[in-house]
């Protein structure tokens, strides 16, 4: 048998964008006060965790619980270890996850719920710091903490002011607001994020170098200055990628001669039949360093409008080529 929650009205779009409206501005509200109220206890708890040599231990219930697990997942991914802990859980053995060297980052808007002041004696038995984000400044977890970050809101976006709404909006902003104080502070870089997220976008990005997509060896078409052309195309034809590299005898790129080559000299009415590669190349190829991040090298093909750059070591002689169809499969663009 289903439980009525009330007599649905006929649905009313007006009506819809109304609340959505209304809902931004009092959560948009709340979140400009809050940047209004925030003082040295927010520096504190900053350094508080800074230097603690565990992790921050994140707790709380209900929807404060799902603020806690996400804030815990974003000062993780952003250099702060940490971890959340279910306080109805902690009071059945989880506890044990709290070690002295940590410090509790407490949830609750009210300050005042069951499951978590039930075990704040035990934290402060531990001798472990207690941080708590809360609306209830006067509340039990307020008393019990070393620092209290106010998260108060003045009433929900909910029209019944009573589904937490507004509250945790506030919460998980003041999340964000620590993880980027510490993220700050511990000089964390785009590096390092890439290295906690090496399955994103952002990781491909930062940690595919140029040697990992690289086409080496005898797959790379290459031909001496002096090689007819005939034999530049039959270079550029069996290895597939548009382009061939036109190299010293000491291996060194001296140019490039590319399908779009072809096609401008083929429009201009160029007869190359008894030409040498020398004569039709692009002088000076664009190169780069088998350890340069690919993603440098797409930035190059976007910059020139070029489809290939030629990878040399430190000696400019030749040792691959990136082609953009290589940085497309890596998931590099």
């Amino acid at each position: 048998m289903s439980v009525s929650a009330g007599v649905q009205r006929p649905f009313d779009p007006a009506q819809a964008l109304r609340l959505a409206r209304e809902t931004f501005g009092t959560e948009a509200a709340a979140l400009q006060a809050l940047g209004q109220r925030v003082d040295g206890r927010f520096a504190q708890a900053v350094q508080r965790m800074l230097q603690v040599p565990g992790r921050v231990v994140v707790m709380g219930m209900g929807k404060s619980g799902h603020v806690g697990r996400k804030i815990a997942a974003t000062l993780a991914s952003t250099g702060t270890p940490a971890f959340f802990v279910h306080p109805a859980e902690a009071s059945h053995g989880d506890l044990g996850m709290v070690t002295p060297g940590d410090v509790v980052l407490a949830l609750s808007n009210s300050g005042e719920v069951g499951e978590l002041t039930t075990i704040l004696p035990v934290i402060k038995r531990l001798g472990v710091p207690l941080i708590a984000m809360t609306g209830g400044l006067d509340s039990t977890l307020a008393r019990h903490a070393d620092i209290v970050l106010d998260c108060g809101v003045e009433r929900e976006a909910c029209p019944h002011n009573l589904a937490p709404t507004t509250s945790t909006t506030a919460q998980m902003a003041m999340g964000d607001a620590l993880a980027v104080a510490l993220l700050d502070a511990r000089g964390f870089r785009p590096e390092d994020f890439a290295r906690s997220h090496p399955g994103g976008a952002l990781g491909r990005k930062l940690l595919t170098l140029v040697e990992d997509v690289m086409r080496s060896g005898e797959q790379v078409p290459r031909v001496p200055p002096e090689a007819a052309f005939g034999t530049l195309m039959r270079e550029m034809s069996a290895k597939g990628l548009g382009a061939a590299a036109i190299v010293d005898a000491q291996g060194r790129p001296v140019g490039i001669f590319t399908d779009g080559d072809l096609r401008r000299r083929i429009e201009a009415g160029a007869d190359l039949r008894s030409a040498s590669a020398a004569q039709v190349m692009h002088p000076g190829p664009r190169s780069i360093a088998a350890d340069a991040l690919a993603a440098d090298a797409a930035e190059m093909m976007e910059t020139h409008g070029i489809t290939s750059v030629l990878v040399v070591d430190a000696a400019g002689v030749l040792t691959g080529i990136v082609h953009i169809g290589d940085l497309m499969r890596a998931k590099v663009i």
